[in-house]
């Protein structure tokens, strides 16, 4: 596996403060993707031993919340192979750590018996996600206003239909905040309102502040 850029305190791609991988290699080719270099399975370096001990030592401060794949693709199955000892080690040595991935594939189509992205080892890399942002980006539905409110559109360009796809993240999210005690009108305002999967752990809610 190859990848193209690791950025050492994201605020962009997930909850508090991240390190992204961007992995190389997507057979997607969405309209308009902002980085189509990424395509290519051999831009940019190789992943190697050296990357990982690399990310561990961005990863290992506690002012990091956790890890955030991106691409190219991730879920590409010849880069779900070279993720998975990664993230294994990720949970391993730094077990409160949560790992995001996006990924322009759908939940169902990772779970599809005969589906392309499907292979022998997606349901341990899915078990190793707190949260995965899934769905290829649109290029006739982007609409920016649509989302003006509830997220900032302009890096990972995701399209309006997102928020009526996982509308329920909403309601639910809501009770979650409820629950403790938290004020629902000033949180719920800096919701990202994609699927939530209760793979490990929590809620999928994405302050942008």
């Amino acid at each position: 596996m190859h990848y193209g850029e690791i950025k050492n305190c994201d605020i962009a791609n997930g909850l508090g403060v991240r390190v992204t991988l961007f992995v190389s290699g997507c057979t997607n080719h969405c309209e308009n993707c902002f980085q189509p270099q990424t395509w290519d399975f051999c831009y940019g370096k190789p992943f190697t031993s050296e990357t990982e001990d690399e990310l561990i030592r961005l990863l290992s401060p506690d002012y990091i919340n956790g890890l955030t794949l991106l691409g190219g693709e991730p879920f590409e199955p010849k880069n779900q192979r070279a993720l998975l000892p990664f993230l294994r080690r990720v949970r391993r040595e730094l077990p409160q750590k949560t790992i995001w991935s996006f990924t322009g594939f759908t939940w169902e189509e990772l779970h599809g018996p005969t589906a392309y992205p499907r292979c022998e080892v997606t349901d341990e890399l899915l078990s190793l996600l707190d949260v995965l942002v899934d769905g290829r980006y649109v290029d006739a539905l982007h609409d920016i206003s649509a989302l003006s409110r509830l997220v900032e559109p302009a890096h990972h360009r995701r399209s309006e239909n997102a928020a009526i796809r996982y509308a329920d993240a909403l309601g639910r999210a809501r009770e979650h905040l409820k629950k403790h005690n938290k004020s629902a009108v000033s949180i719920l305002r800096q919701i990202l309102t994609f699927r939530y999967l209760h793979l490990k752990r929590r809620y999928v809610i994405f302050p942008l502040c």
